[in-house]
């Protein structure tokens, strides 16, 4: 068992082969350690933790609407609530004859009125840039991410006439409900991946997902498709990628190598 726990990296690459040799175990031998592994508690500490992560709540929400077309609205119980007391604020005036107090109250009342009308600020430019990604992407929301498209902060800003900043701003740490699940607005903002006809270009997440499409659809040893072979299935679709590309989009799905993966397959049988 201490040979097993000093080479977990072998059974995290499914080398059972090497790790029956080293450990001395023939293969159901070793099956029998790996199962008492398996049976351990990966997160101990989750037994004594009481707290539950919290959902995400959207900002904004996408409805279709009947005409084809997407109603964007914003998620009310996000937006921060600030009521002045007009009445409190009379009262206090009309009960002084202090000078101060009264330049004071009116210092108050004029911060509390920039305040409501910043946050009401902020609502409509939540909207009016989401409105507009919503625009960009039709064909994400219609079809899905096979048609997402290439898009910066620039083209948000320059539509709707607001500088990349706010954009930027505006579409960290905001979430927006769909059909087709809940998504951060910057996720809507990918890199361009050439196409090899010289074509509308590609969105760099939509390529991303046909990595991951490709490798799923693998069920035996001898389909495991390399890097090399990735490269050319998606160049057959017209996507001009290269090798390094497609490593790093496999790896930022937490994807093994195409050797690793054959060995799980084979494993697997």
């Amino acid at each position: 068992m201490q040979i097993l726990l000093d080479n977990l990296d072998m059974l995290a690459n499914h080398d059972l082969a090497g790790l029956s040799k080293i450990c001395g175990l023939n293969q159901d031998e070793l099956g029998v350690y790996t199962a008492r592994l398996r049976a351990l508690a990966p997160k101990p500490g989750l037994a004594f933790g009481v707290d539950t992560a919290g959902a995400v709540e959207p900002d904004v929400f996408i409805h279709e609407r009947p005409d084809g077309g997407w109603a964007v609205e914003l998620n009310s119980d996000t937006l921060p609530r600030v009521l002045v007391n007009s009445r409190y604020y009379t009262e206090v005036l009309g009960g002084t004859k202090d000078e101060n107090v009264k330049t004071y109250m009116s210092e108050c009342a004029q911060n509390a009125s920039w305040l409501v009308k910043s946050l009401d600020q902020r609502a409509r430019t939540i909207l009016k840039v989401s409105s507009e990604i919503v625009k960009q992407q039709d064909g994400f929301f219609a079809y899905g991410i096979d048609h997402l498209r290439p898009l910066n902060l620039k083209t948000i800003a320059e539509a709707i006439d607001m500088h990349e900043s706010t954009v930027s701003r505006v579409t960290s740490n905001k979430y927006m409900a769909t059909t087709r699940g809940t998504f951060e607005l910057k996720y809507f903002f990918t890199a361009a991946i050439a196409s090899t006809d010289g074509g509308e270009a590609y969105s760099a997440e939509a390529v991303r997902h046909k990595v991951k499409i490709l490798i799923e659809e693998e069920r035996e040893p001898k389909n495991v498709l390399s890097d090399d072979k990735l490269v050319g299935l998606l160049q057959d679709q017209g996507i001009d990628i290269a090798r390094r590309t497609v490593a790093k989009y496999r790896e930022s799905l937490n994807i093994p190598s195409s050797v690793q993966r054959r060995r799980i397959l084979k494993n697997s049988k």
